[in-house]
């Protein structure tokens, strides 16, 4: 990630809307904005197969046709369209395991990280579903996302409401039985 860029374009920005870069309030924001954008994008280091290496560890499975679902993970990330803000963020994923199962820690960090790049939320749930695939060694894969999107509800029509998005691979999109199974886990 280009820092320097990042600051002289924040300068930019400042002066573009009115205000003096160099007031005391103003003067260390490129620096602080810098900062912050390596730490909220810092998924855009890595593709997902980078990120379902990092975070793989597994453990033996205990039994069979299990359904893992971890609930409600509380990400955030950015929408590419506006830059802004998608809050309220509710991640599920569910997996079958297959002779192993994942670290409970390392799903919500995949889900982080996919998280940290300029988004849309239908590729957070296809990027998370390839991520947890190929950690787990599992084709099937679910991803139900909540999230409210600044977008929406700070600008524009000014309307907050909630978006629902689903994903589903391998048996959890083929399987009615199986997909009802976690919807009622979901609930």
């Amino acid at each position: 990630m280009d820092r320097a860029a990042i600051e002289e374009h924040v300068r930019g920005i400042i002066r573009a809307i009115g205000d003096d870069p160099d007031r005391e309030g103003l003067k260390e924001t490129p620096e602080r904005v810098a900062r912050m954008c390596e730490e909220i994008f810092a998924g855009t280091e890595y593709t997902n197969a980078q990120i379902a290496d990092m975070f793989s560890k597994s453990f033996e499975q205990p039994s069979a046709d299990d359904i893992v679902l971890v609930k409600d993970i509380e990400c955030f990330s950015y929408c590419e369209h506006h830059m802004a803000l998608m809050y309220d963020m509710k991640i599920s994923v569910a997996y079958l395991p297959k002779g192993r199962v994942l670290g409970l820690s390392k799903i919500a960090r995949c889900a982080d990280m996919v998280c940290r790049r300029l988004q849309l939320q239908e590729r957070i749930g296809a990027d998370l579903a390839e991520v947890i695939e190929l950690a787990s060694g599992s084709p099937d894969v679910a991803v139900i996302i909540e999230s409210r999107h600044s977008c929406m509800s700070a600008r524009g029509i000014k309307k907050p409401a909630l978006t629902r998005t689903m994903t589903l691979r391998g048996r959890f999109k083929d399987d009615n039985t199986l997909t009802s199974r976690l919807m009622d886990m979901m609930r």
